[in-house]
């Protein structure tokens, strides 16, 4: 019994151990990019939180009648419209201005600030329902993808 749970045991801090090596892209020179993928990624990211906020508002307009029946499924909207401005944050800081665009790039500087100008606006989404920063995000990968890749 007590050999068979140190197996389980170290199985489960192997497996979680190379969770974080499966997410991860990738952060060691493995050559393999796609960027227009990663670029659709973020206009998915960005639907799927314009989603999130039009449902929170229709739940709001619900529970401001007194029907708090909705108060859950309006917690995972919340959820959700937070968890892909991350994924979002994630993308624009982990890929492309840590693996994919270097100090030499031409348009260095203006790429870095579009890029840092998604982040803030993903931030924004996170801490408001305004849909106006979905339609900035649009806007700022739409001039991304321009500048990066044309």
């Amino acid at each position: 019994m007590k050999k068979s749970l140190q197996i389980i045991c170290c199985a489960v801090v192997f497996v979680l151990g190379t969770l974080s090596l499966v997410h991860a892209h990738c952060e060691i020179p493995c050559g393999i990019y796609d960027d227009p993928a990663r670029i659709e990624l973020m206009r998915e990211h960005i639907t799927t939180i314009e989603r999130s906020m039009d449902q929170i508002h229709v739940l709001s307009k619900d529970m401001k009648n007194g029907d708090v029946a909705h108060h859950n499924q309006m917690v995972r909207w919340v959820t959700n419209k937070e968890d892909h401005a991350g994924k979002l944050q994630h993308i624009v800081s982990q890929y492309f201005m840590t693996q994919r665009i270097s100090a030499d790039d031409a348009k260095y500087a203006e790429k870095i600030a579009v890029l840092h100008q998604i982040l803030v606006e993903a931030m924004k989404c996170k801490q408001t329902v305004d849909t106006g920063h979905v339609e900035k995000l649009r806007d700022l990968v739409d001039w991304f993808e321009t500048l990066y890749l044309k």
